[in-house]
């Protein structure tokens, strides 16, 4: 989901755009990262019913440093869950509101079906249709920085 809407990014810029795209890991990103960007795209599965640990520990290390240093700064959500999602967009939705971040679109979920431990332990294939959801949000984020939007 992330690679999509890094390539749906990437997509929508036109030669001489002046918008890097970046992806990087949760456990790799820190506040410097969050600081240095002018918008942000969070994408996260939802593990028993809440964001995975991995993106949470980023967003509890990345708060305090980045409060009220940037207010207004477009984001978006993309969410995989096995049956439900809602928990983990709303504990998003508001540290993003925590940090005065501006929703620049509305969250894309995925929802896998995965009820059994089998499935839920088994890589995930996510439809072309989801994925063109993703990139689809990558490249409103990146077009809406290089025409001055956001």
């Amino acid at each position: 989901m992330a690679e999509a809407a890094e390539r749906g990014a990437r997509n929508a810029l036109e030669p001489g755009d002046a918008v890097e795209v970046l992806r990087l890991p949760a456990a790799q990103a820190g506040p410097a990262d969050l600081l240095a960007a002018d918008a942000v795209v969070l994408a996260m599965p939802e593990h028993l019913g809440s964001m995975a640990g991995a993106m949470k520990d980023f967003l509890d290390r990345a708060y305090y440093p980045c409060l009220d240093r940037v207010n207004g700064r477009p984001w978006a959500l993309l969410v995989c869950a096995g049956s439900d999602g809602a928990g983990t967009i709303r504990q998003a939705e508001r540290i993003a509101t925590g940090l005065r971040l501006r929703k620049a679109a509305e969250p894309v979920l995925v929802i896998t079906h995965a009820q059994t431990p089998e499935a839920i332990l088994a890589p995930k294939t996510i439809s072309a249709a989801d994925l063109e959801r993703c990139a689809a949000t990558g490249a409103t984020l990146a077009a809406g920085l290089a025409a001055g939007i956001w």
